[in-house]
Parts: structure tokens; sequence; C-alpha cells
């Protein structure tokens, strides 16, 4: 941590990334304190944590942080004074900190996307198996109840059928749990104004529409069009 006080830096040492260190060291700050933060995998939480101790949270970002304090020796002591001496001079450049509904809707929309990626390498994995023993495409939808028997007669050996099989089977509790997150979104659309205007649009259907606001958040709180559309 690096503080800076009435035009000077300080060094401030250390402090570990778990809750209950947060939390003691945000009772040290004041109303008026500002604190910046690089963008990382947990900086949500972060802010949560301490936005009610301090006037304001800024988020960096920390890739054009970089480009503009370039410096051959890069230590966290020294990013923390370059992210100081920014904010203060007013050219920190800032990432936008989503609220907790769109933290939410992300968290769901990616759900869903790990889904589907897990439930398309079950099946790739299902198709090599039948393609190295020289057994035709399924004529059909495969992954369907007639599939699933045309699949059970298919002449392979036991260890290979036990894999194409418990592939199947796993295919079906991801299927149960995809309907469950799709419901989930299909609720969330009907209550959101938002989606529903962007489902006018040609080819953006229920999921395509919640993973834009998902990821814009409050469009009208984007400073230009090109922020919304980067």
């Amino acid at each position: 941590m690096a503080i800076l006080e009435k035009g000077k830096i300080r060094d401030a040492g250390r402090i570990d990334l778990e809750r209950s260190r947060l939390l003691q060291f945000a009772t040290k700050l004041k109303p008026d304190d500002e604190i910046v933060i690089e963008a990382t995998g947990n900086t949500s939480a972060i802010v949560r944590l301490l936005s009610p101790f301090v006037g304001r949270v800024v988020i960096a970002n920390p890739i054009l942080v970089r480009a503009i304090a370039w410096a051959k020796v890069k230590t966290d002591k020294i990013d923390a004074a370059v992210l100081a001496k920014l904010h203060a001079s007013g050219f920190l450049p800032e990432v936008w900190m989503p609220d907790e509904e769109t933290e939410t809707r992300r968290r769901v929309v990616a759900e869903r996307t790990q889904l589907v990626s897990q439930m398309t390498r079950l099946k790739n994995r299902i198709h090599s198996v039948l393609h190295a023993n020289l057994i035709p495409p399924y004529k059909g939808t495969l992954f369907s109840k007639r599939g699933r028997t045309w699949l059970e007669a298919q002449p392979l050996a036991e260890d290979q059928r036990r894999v194409v099989l418990r592939h199947a089977g796993e295919l079906d509790r991801l299927g149960g749990e995809l309907a469950q997150v799709d419901k989930s979104l299909a609720k969330t659309a009907l209550q959101e104004p938002r989606v529903k205007r962007l489902m006018t649009i040609t080819g953006v259907d229920v999921t395509v529409a919640l993973s834009i606001v998902a990821a814009v958040g409050d469009i009208p709180n984007q400073r230009r069009p090109d922020h919304a559309a980067r």
C-alpha cells in the first residue's frame, strides 16, 4: 500500500487479501479517504467491503495504467505509488464497477456458458468414440430418447460403452441444470425492459439479450457510444 497525503507518498506496508484483514484495515480509514485498486478477479468483493468506510473506491484499468506509467523496474510498491499519483493528478484510467444486480446477471450468464461448454465437450467425446469404431453418424438427433436407444445398441467394447453411457448420463444431469438456469434467465427477461428492447433486433434471443445487458450494465451510464461497443 502507498498513501498520498499532502503531496507526499509514504509506504504503508502490505495487507493480506482476506476478509477479516480488510475489515480490520477499513476501521482505520476516514470517511473522506479515497482508495485506488487495480481491477482483479476479486475486485468487486474488495469494493463492497471497503466502500462503507470511505468516500470513494476507485478501480484502475491495469492495462492502461501500465501504458501510461511504464517503468523498467516494476514492483507492487512502485505500482501502489503510481496509482496514488495518477489518481491525485486526475489521469487515472478508471474501470466501471457494476452494481450487485448486474454482477448477479454476469454470474448466471457465465454459469450458463460453462454448462453449454461442458455439454459440448461431452458430446464431442461421444462422437469421437463412435468415429474411432467406424460407426456412421446417427440420422437424427443423437442426444434424444431415440438417439440414446440407438447409442446403447452400437457394437462397442465394454469399456468404451461404459464411457459413452457415462458421458450420456452426465449430459442428462447438465441438461437439467441448464434448463433451471434458462428458466431463471427467462424470468429475469420478463422483468427487464432493456432485454425486451434488445430482442426486437433480428437474431437476438433471450440469452443473447441478457448477456449484453449483463456485460454492459446500465447503457445510459456509458460516457460515449464506443464505450458500450467495445
